[in-house]
Formats: structure tokens, sequence, C-alpha cells
């Protein structure tokens, strides 16, 4: 008797395991890259994100996986930002912006075309094999906040860049909030 009453109440009681236990997460969409990323801020934070391929890309590990560079140097203005991480195969990964010979100003927007004096570019990475934006995979970087007094860098950028294979990599949404050094 007892173990037709052990049976007959764990025959009743299987179905609401298996409601409790099971979890619908299988069934969610994957998160929106985008939200990924880190929100558009111009505090300073040392930020620094986008999509590379529509895939979320975020500095990080390694020595030095973000930095910023802001100078006056032989009459001229260079700004550097680069965000580097390695990926599951410990490759390295390196999404950087530039200004050679260039001024930057709060507000203003750049084309990022060539690696030239008077120029901004966007460089890509892979393995330290570098590709930078050119007349054709172009770009744009905008900067929204420049603070001389507490030296922070924000803005927001996008670019196209053909590596030496020949694919061209997309970066979109990208956005930095960085205290930067001189």
């Amino acid at each position: 008797m007892l173990m037709k009453t052990k049976t007959l109440f764990l025959l009743i009681l299987l179905p609401f395991w298996g409601l409790v236990g099971c979890s619908n997460d299988d069934d969610a969409p994957p998160p929106n890259p985008v939200d990924l990323l880190p929100p558009a801020t111009q505090t300073g934070e040392n930020t620094f994100g986008c999509l590379l391929d529509g895939k979320a890309f975020l500095p990080g590990g390694g020595v030095n996986p973000l930095d910023c560079v802001y100078q006056y140097v032989d009459g001229g203005y260079y700004f550097s930002l680069q965000g580097n991480r390695r990926d599951s195969n410990y490759n390295l990964i390196l999404i950087g912006l530039s200004t050679k010979r260039l001024e930057i100003q709060e507000g203003a927007k750049y084309t990022l075309k060539k690696n030239i004096n008077g120029d901004a570019y966007g460089t890509f990475a892979y393995n330290a094999v570098f590709s930078h934006t050119s007349n054709i995979e172009t770009g744009e970087l905008t900067i929204t906040k420049l603070d001389f007094e507490n030296n922070i860098v924000s803005g927001t950028f996008w670019f196209d860049v053909k590596d030496d294979n020949g694919v061209v990599h997309e970066i979109r949404e990208g956005r930095f909030d960085m205290q930067y050094i001189q």
C-alpha cells in the first residue's frame, strides 16, 4: 500500500516538477549586441565599445587594453585611441581612431580617411597586421566632449576597413568616454 501511495504521489507531482524545473530561456531571443556596449557618457569613465561585424567588441585582458592620448608634438596635434582584446583563440584584435597633425574640437565631425598628415583615420588590426580606412573605405568620428581641464574626450564613431585578405570589416555604433594622457 505504501509503495502504491508513493508511486501515485510521484505521478501527481511529476508534471509540476517539470514546470518548475524547465526554463524558457532557450526561446528567448539573443540580446541585441548594441545593448552590450557601454552607455554613451561624457564624464571620463574610460569606456570604449563598438560593433565589429555585428558583434559587440569591448576591450579587455592583456597589457594595456585601452589607451587614449591627445598631444601637441612638433607643431601638430595627434589624437590616438585604441581598444584591444584577445579572442577565444588568443588572437589580438585592435580597433583604433587617430588624427595626424589635426586638432580635434568638441562638436566637430571628422571623416575617417587616410593615415596622412591633416587626416583622421580608423584602424583595425588582427594579430599586429594593421589596416586603415582609406578614401574608399571611410567612416566618421564625432567628438561630443573635449574637456581640457579634466583631460576628457568623448565621442562616437563608425567606419569600414579592408584587411590584407580583402575582407571589409564593419565597425558600427562606436562610442568612447576617455581620460586622455597629454
